[in-house]
């Protein structure tokens, strides 16, 4: 079974999500985010897109089990599902690597996102 597509773009996707409540204590990066996932390597889905949320510094994503965050100065760090996922922000665009697997088979990549 590949690694689960809605998985993999979210560890990456899930860097971002929807910011319909107002928050609290709004983080620089907070807001809906566009993410692409590509696959460098292994089996995996060869490229994918999605929306993710981040409100208050937590990255969340629709129908996504998603633990991930993103910190003042723009770190990213998100898991899902056993792929996982870091890089950088910097205003309203953002890239870095992710690695997961596909039916035990390792997969790595790069993402890129930008804010709405």
């Amino acid at each position: 079974m590949r690694l689960n597509r809605i998985g993999t773009i979210c560890v990456v996707l899930a860097l971002f999500g929807s910011a319909a409540t107002p928050a609290l204590a709004q983080q620089p990066y907070d807001g809906v985010w566009n993410v692409t996932i590509v696959t460098n390597s292994g089996s995996c889905e060869h490229s994918a897109s999605s929306t993710l949320t981040v409100a208050e510094g937590k990255i969340s994503a629709a129908g996504a089990n998603v633990s991930g965050s993103i910190g003042r100065e723009g770190l990213v760090r998100v898991s899902i599902n056993g792929a996982y996922a870091n890089g950088q922000l910097s205003g309203n665009a953002g890239s870095g690597k992710w690695t997961g697997a596909s039916g035990g088979i390792p997969c790595s990549g790069k993402w890129v996102a930008s804010r709405q």
